[in-house]
């Protein structure tokens, strides 16, 4: 039998003499790709071997291992630092940071909700010892899992009259329990049918204990059932003023929620000026939403979005070839592809997702009769000519085709304000340039840009907890003209859909961003169009304002604060 105590006291000796991997040094000078290269190596071994990500184990050992590399940061000379070298230097110092914090809230989070899995040290500690291949006595391994299946079965009728967890109380135990259900299944299959006598002892107590832990998540997640705020069915938590504050300062966008939302106004005024003008040329006065339907009636029939995304596809490649905006390496054009969005998915992404290849929405022949009809006229020909280059060449596409060969190490980085702001970017770009040449097309450009602006009011309202699901939906399909199938579909993705608090505002935000730069470079004649875009290639997803400190050779203080306001 092994002693718990032994193994609680072998893990300690593990983690107190656990070192960081060491700087690189070349030619004298520390070698940052290398430094960051190891520091997300060294995570994913530790991450491997401490596999119960919700436990004191592994908050004791991944805090040890933040101060570290903290430590670790202080011993380079900031100051000899080049300037992009500063950049990464301030970049890991911030990713560090926030995995601190990150670490903090989830280690305050457990200690409320440990009381719910006093077995939790019992399951860790068969699995450390496991790691190492250590013999267990199989006898005592049934009476182990025999004990859990007892205990969880106690502990649900106790919950049941024990004062509610709050929703992110509840969710927090229930991940702990499929946490210890998963380390479980590691150490079972790990002795099982290879030491025959461990199975005749422990196959049926243990099938027990995994159906039982298995109903416990499930019970605790239900403790607190998150009620739709209203009739859409769409669930979440919002984060609130604080969290918000926090995140912005993080991503570093020097502006308040409010500022934020101002901004979107004052761009979607512009929108409804330019809507109003393309609304007259098409007959149809001032009132831009008839022009609008008249737009999303222009679709293909069923079968030929693939071929008309294809012939969109090479249109924007050919445009921005032709006016030597950027390089568009002939490997890239060669290797993009499309595939079809499901039914399932396109109730989170209605319209196109994007990178590597393109992912198209159309109607599957399951949609009922109005559901056709709604993601058709969403897909129209004067939407999809503003979004597909969004998705290809030179927006995700190309994106993710240089950053893999230019400075990959710094996708630690990668930030939303960067990957989705460089193809709304040239959304804007484009529109400047006269790409979209009729009405049709120009009515397309607008409509997404509308979106992007009614994406950071909603999103920011929503977080705030000043909106419902319900109202953000109401919010898409009366000021910004969308089908409702897709109003919800784009409401469900931001709430539901596994994506940052800050994605939404990231589109239009990030955009800005490189607008403004745009002109601090290009248009004061200090930088070529193509060079500007090729550098930005080339430096990868890091937050505009470092790539901002690069072109324009700034150096950064060791103590940097975001202060760029790029949108004044």
């Amino acid at each position: 039998m092994i002693k718990l105590f032994f193994i609680m006291a072998m893990l300690a000796s593990i983690v107190c003499s656990a070192q960081l991997t060491g700087l690189t040094i070349i030619d004298g000078k520390v070698d940052m790709p290398s430094v960051i290269e190891n520091y997300a190596n060294d995570i994913e071994a530790l991450n491997k071997v401490y596999i119960f990500k919700d436990s004191p184990e592994y908050y004791n050992r991944f805090s040890k291992f933040y101060g570290e590399a903290l430590h670790q940061l202080k011993t380079i000379t900031f100051n000899k630092l080049a300037v992009g070298e500063q950049a990464e230097y301030l970049l890991l110092k911030r990713n560090i940071l926030k995995a601190q914090h990150d670490l903090n809230e989830a280690t305050t989070l457990y200690k409320q909700v440990n009381y719910t899995v006093p077995f939790a040290e019992k399951i860790v500690a068969l699995q450390a010892n496991r790691r190492r291949g250590g013999k267990v006595d199989p006898a005592t391994v049934a009476t182990l899992m025999s004990s859990i299946t007892k205990e969880v079965q106690v502990l649900r009728k106790q919950l049941d009259k024990s004062p509610p967890l709050n929703a992110k109380q509840a969710n927090k135990a229930g991940e702990v329990v499929d946490d210890l259900r998963r380390g479980l299944q590691n150490t079972f299959s790990f002795y099982n049918a290879y030491d025959p006598l461990f199975t005749w002892w422990v196959k049926k107590p243990y099938d027990e204990a995994d159906s039982a832990l298995m109903q416990y998540a499930t019970f605790i997640k239900k403790t607190v059932k998150e009620a739709p705020a209203d009739c859409t069915g769409i669930t979440g938590t919002p984060i609130g003023a604080a969290a918000l504050k926090s995140l912005l300062e993080y991503e570093m966008i020097p502006y308040s929620a409010e500022e934020l939302v101002n901004i979107a106004n004052r761009e979607f005024a512009w929108c409804d000026a330019e809507m109003t003008k393309v609304s007259q040329q098409m007959g149809f006065g001032n009132d831009w939403k008839k022009a609008l339907e008249k737009v999303k009636e222009n679709y293909v029939e069923p079968g030929k979005q693939p071929q008309l995304v294809n012939t969109l596809a090479e249109e924007a490649i050919a445009f921005i070839e032709m006016n030597n905006m950027v390089t568009v390496p002939p490997l890239a054009k060669e290797v993009w592809r499309m595939s079809m969005l499901t039914e399932a998915q396109q109730r989170l992404a209605p319209f196109f997702l994007g990178g590597e290849s393109i992912l198209i929405g159309y109607p599957t022949d399951k949609m009922d009769q109005e559901t056709k009809m709604m993601s058709m006229r969403s897909n129209n020909y004067g939407f999809s000519h503003a979004t597909v280059f969004h998705e290809l060449i030179p927006g995700h596409n190309l994106q993710f085709f240089m950053w893999s060969r230019y400075k990959p190490y710094r996708s630690a980085f990668r930030t939303p304000f960067s990957v989705e702001g460089w193809p709304l970017y040239w959304e804007m770009l484009l529109w400047d340039k006269n790409f979209n040449d009729t009405p049709e097309k120009k009515v397309g450009a607008l409509f997404w840009r509308m979106h992007r602006c009614a994406r950071i009011i909603f999103s920011l309202n929503y977080q705030l907890g000043k909106w419902t699901p319900k109202q953000c939906i109401d919010f898409l399909v009366e000021r910004v003209g969308h089908e409702r199938f897709s109003a919800e579909g784009e409401v469900r993705r931001s709430v539901m859909g596994n994506y940052g608090p800050l994605y939404q505002i990231a589109y239009m935000m990030g955009g800005l961003q490189l607008r403004a730069l745009y002109k601090e470079m290009v248009t004061s004649g200090k930088m070529t169009e193509k060079e500007f875009h090729d550098r930005y290639l080339h430096e990868n997803a890091i937050p505009i304002e470092m790539f901002r400190a690069i072109i324009t050779n700034q150096k950064l203080p060791e103590e940097f604060k975001t202060q760029w306001r790029f949108a004044d």
